[in-house]
């Protein structure tokens, strides 16, 4: 486990850019407990990266791909083998639960799992020729150097989406995990250069959001960039873009996301329920993923709700190590955020699901609270009677808030579900299988669940948003590889002469005047 330690920006193995500010990675669940020193680099940092990644890339493509492969097998076994500890630093760094941060590791040794086959799967295809003695092939070939940047509330996992494939597809990686996210990702980079990954194939750079811009604007000028993934907030995820296009460059983006629920008067009621206390306020809501707003038919409304309400109150929140429903926000920074986000709640709003608002404090008790209230500890919010242009409604709020509002229609629900202009998944609660393919038709957002939560990825599902939420990129699965790799065709001609194509084509003559005779008819 990486204790309270300096720690420093690597290049091609060796520590990079060793002075510079401080950034200090606390726990949010008790800020006096310092986990590590950060030292953040400049943004020639990032150019220098790329540059040395760009170096390592060429050899690094010319390892066949199933020897590729093995090297993500190896990473696979690796995180198994340190599974709990990484969980525990992951918990200790950003506040999650424990049970959650265990799954978010297994979801790399998933994604390992699932691509560990692919490196004897890059399969492109041998297509005729319109001519003689001459064959077409394709093949996926490298882009070359992917710089990710990622966001720390997923700080191993998501990252792990882009890294595993990247590297398996033979491309070379710089990666700039978030500031608050640094002792993470310092320990899952030790464990994908011990799978067997040559020096200077990931390399990693710590530095401010700021920074990083910049450094990525000159590394794209300077030609030593040729893939970009981001996730993260919408806003920043349009910077990106708008740098990337002048590039002429298409970047992988995982957004931001407002995503609906719908509870249809079919619905299974208690599982509706269960499943917006986990999409809603599991990791504190700080998910791409968590359930934004509840959209309920009118005539359950009052039954589901008032359900709905007594869970949330009586949810255990505090000590992420414990057994809690969740537990503080990702830093101050994130808890300044949501103190803007509530101020959003007007007098036409009716609140429910805890005894205050606000951060939990001996002054804004919450019944059943276990933590040390030094934490970024939030009361869980139900905000109800939203309207379509209300803030609440139409932004995403990265917290513990969940809006509500209700429906007559189905036709209504969807227009509702779509208002937001997010598009990165939803739900619908419903035992009738026509109102739940009509909603999977008509609903904007990339991924569908029927009676089941707003969040929950799987390795090999395309993974990904539409929209506010993104410039529908995928990852997972082997939808990914297209982020990955470029097609490139090839044609072989043995004949012995030059055959142009379009030109030098045997023709048909059919004749098309012809028609059946009475006889037939």
């Amino acid at each position: 486990m990486i204790n309270t330690t300096e720690l420093y920006s690597l290049i091609a193995g060796q520590p990079a850019f060793t002075e510079g500010p401080e950034y200090e990675s606390r726990n949010p669940a008790r800020p006096s407990d310092l986990v590590a020193r950060v030292r953040l680099a400049p943004p020639e940092a990032i150019e220098q990266a790329c540059r040395t990644a760009k170096t390592a890339q060429a050899d690094w493509a010319l390892v066949p791909a199933p020897v590729r492969g093995r090297i993500v097998a190896n990473l696979g076994r690796l995180v198994e083998a340190n599974k709990e500890a990484l969980a525990a630093l992951v918990t200790r760094e950003n506040g999650k639960p424990l049970p959650e941060a265990l799954g978010e590791v297994q979801e790399i040794v998933d994604t390992c799992d699932f691509f560990l086959g692919e490196g004897r799967r890059l399969y492109g295809q041998t297509v005729p020729s319109e001519m003689p003695d001459k064959q077409l092939f394709t093949f996926r070939v490298p882009v070359g150097v992917t710089t990710v940047i990622t966001a720390g509330n997923f700080p191993v996992a998501v990252p792990s989406w882009y890294l595993v494939p990247a590297l398996l597809c033979g491309n070379a990686v710089v990666w700039k995990p978030a500031e608050y996210a640094s002792a993470s990702a310092r320990a899952f980079a030790e464990l994908v250069w011990r799978a067997g990954l040559p020096s200077g194939v990931l390399n990693l750079v710590f530095a401010t959001g700021d920074d990083t811009f910049e450094g990525l604007s000159r590394a794209l000028e300077a030609g030593v960039v040729d893939k970009v993934g981001f996730t993260g907030s919408t806003a920043v995820g349009e910077r990106i873009g708008e740098l990337c296009g002048r590039h002429l460059q298409t970047p992988c983006l995982e957004l931001g996301g407002k995503n609906p629920m719908v509870v249809t008067p079919r619905a299974d009621l208690d599982l509706a329920v269960e499943g917006a206390l986990f999409s809603g306020f599991g990791t504190a809501g700080q998910r791409c993923t968590s359930l934004g707003t509840l959209i309920v038919h009118e005539d359950v409304r009052d039954e589901f709700v008032d359900r709905l309400d007594k869970e949330v109150n009586a949810a255990v929140i505090g000590e992420p190590t414990g057994d809690v429903l969740y537990g503080p926000l990702l830093n101050d920074r994130f808890a300044e955020s949501f103190e803007s986000v509530l101020g959003w709640i007007d007098e036409h709003h009716t609140v429910r699901g805890s005894t205050g608002i606000g951060r939990i404090t001996e002054d804004n008790p919450r019944a059943g609270f276990q933590g040390d209230l030094s934490g970024f500890y939030y009361h869980p919010v139900i905000v109800d009677g939203v309207r379509r242009t209300d803030r609440l409604f139409l932004e995403e709020t990265f917290g513990p808030l969940v809006c509500l509002t209700t429906y007559r229609e189905l036709d209504e629900a969807i227009d509702l579900a779509n208002a937001s202009g997010y598009g990165l998944s939803s739900s619908i609660y419903t035992s009738d299988p026509a109102t739940a393919f009509r909603f999977r038709q008509r609903v904007g957002a990339a991924m569908v669940s029927v009676n089941n939560s707003t969040s929950g990825a799987e390795a090999h599902l395309p993974f990904g948003g539409n929209g506010r939420s993104g410039n529908g990129s995928r990852q997972s699965g082997v939808w990914v590889l297209d982020q990955f790799t470029r097609w490139q065709s090839m044609n072989w001609d043995f004949s012995g002469k030059l055959q142009k194509a379009q030109l030098d084509v045997a023709t048909v003559e059919p004749d098309l005047s012809y028609r059946l005779p009475d006889r037939f008819v």
